[in-house]
C-alpha cells in the first residue's frame, strides 16, 4: 500500500470518528429534548443519518458505528458522573442545568470518552471544540467548551497532565 494511499485510509478513520461525535452529541440532544432512549435514537441516527447527503456539498458522511453507540451508551450509563464534573467546570453560579442544551450534550459526549474511553484527552478536546464551532460557528462557546472540557480532563485523566 502506498504512503499516500495510507493517509488516505487514516484521513477517512478520522474523519469517521469525527462525524460520530458530531451524530452523538446530536443524538444526546435529541434525547433530552424529546425524551425518547438511547436505543430509539441511535436507531433512528443509524437508519436515517449516516451516509446521508449533508450540506450543499451532497457529500456522503459516514460514521463510525461502534464509536457512536459507545459515546451515547456511556453518556447515559455515567450521566450522573459526567454532570458532575461538567458542574465542577463551570462558574458556580451556572450548573450545568441552566447552560444551553447544546452545550451540555457536548459535555456528555466529551465526558464520556474521558471517563470511559482510551483516547487521549488533548484529543478529546480538540475533537469537541471543532463540534462546538460546527454549531457555534460565530459565538464565544468553542472557547468556553475547551475551557470546561480542559477542567474535566485533568479531573478525569490527571496522570496525563
Amino acid at each position: 500500500m502506498t504512503s499516500a494511499r495510507k493517509k488516505t485510509k487514516v484521513d477517512q478513520k478520522r474523519q469517521m470518528r469525527s462525524a460520530s461525535r458530531l451524530y452523538a452529541v446530536q443524538a444526546l440532544f435529541q434525547m433530552e429534548q424529546s425524551g425518547q432512549s438511547v436505543d430509539k435514537v441511535a436507531v433512528e441516527f443509524l437508519d436515517h443519518r449516516f451516509g446521508v447527503a449533508q450540506g450543499d456539498s451532497g457529500d456522503l458522511v459516514e460514521g463510525d458505528v461502534d464509536l457512536f453507540r459507545r459515546i451515547t451508551d456511556e453518556a447515559v450509563n455515567y450521566q450522573a458522573k459526567i454532570d458532575q464534573m461538567t458542574d465542577r467546570g463551570l462558574v458556580a453560579k451556572w450548573p450545568i442545568s441552566r447552560i444551553d442544551p447544546t452545550l451540555r450534550a457536548v459535555f456528555r459526549a466529551a465526558g464520556s470518552e474521558l471517563v470511559a474511553s482510551e483516547t487521549p484527552p488533548k484529543v478529546i478536546i480538540s475533537e469537541y471544540v471543532d463540534v462546538a464551532r460546527a454549531f457555534f460557528p460565530e459565538g464565544k462557546e468553542p472557547s468556553f467548551v475547551n475551557a470546561v472540557l480542559d477542567h474535566m480532563a485533568r479531573e478525569a485523566r490527571p496522570e496525563a497532565f
